[in-house]
């Protein structure tokens, strides 16, 4: 209920100032609604967010399995890390447009370059927390196992796995908030669909009603997923440590 009257209150206050301010650098609630309902019946608002969100479904996904298997790595061999950390500092401080850059010069303007420019991006961060997860593990659980002398496949499913469950679920919620907005510059630079590529052409013409539109549904999009996906996949990651 909270969450609906912050909402209603900004659309409010929003109203109030476009109706104030008389000028298309500000169009009101209505204007930006009846472009949101003219661009989805015409087909294009739902392919160019469909272009965005699988691109972002994909480095994302790219990044949380290829930084989830070096962070345990990191974590579990300190030879693995004391050689990785220093290509994981510079990775976490590179910025995101100089990675883009070097991806579509390297590997040219093709879908390619886009996800894996943002999935180097996201990659440092899933490593990080991972590598923390894999050193928190409880030494004597994964000692039971051993005495019970359950399988390695078996250790890691049973007690590795549920250990580190929260951790992926903190990377996975903070890592796809960090990779839409990676992809939106992607797309404005190279791409020729996706809202990024849209919300470029919008501000070469100063529309920014079409800029407004599709910000706020992308934005309403990922808030979806978070609400709907991400949040009940980390509350039930962190089901097992309430039951302890």
């Amino acid at each position: 209920m909270a969450r609906v009257l912050s909402i209603l209150a900004f659309v409010a206050i929003w109203a109030v100032a476009a109706l104030l301010a008389q000028s298309r650098m500000l169009p009101g609630p209505l204007t930006v609604a009846e472009t949101i309902v003219a661009e989805t019946v015409s087909g294009e608002l739902p392919y160019e967010m469909g272009c965005t969100l699988a691109r972002v479904i994909v480095s994302f996904s790219i990044a949380l399995v290829l930084g989830s298997l070096a962070g345990y790595a990191m974590g579990n061999w300190r030879t693995v890390d004391r050689y990785a950390d220093p290509w994981l500092v510079v990775l976490i401080n590179l910025p995101a447009l100089v990675t883009i850059i070097f991806a579509y010069i390297w590997i040219g303007l093709s879908e390619t370059a886009a996800i894996a420019a943002v999935a180097l991006n996201k990659l440092p961060n899933v490593v990080v927390v991972m590598r923390e997860g894999t050193r928190a593990l409880d030494q004597g659980l994964d000692e039971m196992a051993r005495a019970f002398r359950l399988s390695g496949l078996a250790r890691i499913r049973h007690v590795v796995v549920p250990q580190l469950a929260p951790y992926f679920a903190a990377a996975s919620r903070s890592g796809l908030s960090i990779a839409w907005k990676i992809v939106l510059v992607a797309e404005l630079i190279g791409r020729p669909n996706g809202v990024g590529y849209v919300l470029g052409s919008a501000f070469s013409l100063f529309d920014l009603t079409t800029i407004l539109g599709y910000a706020l549904t992308f934005s309403a999009l990922m808030l979806a997923i978070e609400n709907f996906l991400v949040q009940p996949l980390e509350r039930r990651a962190q089901r097992w440590r309430r039951r302890a």
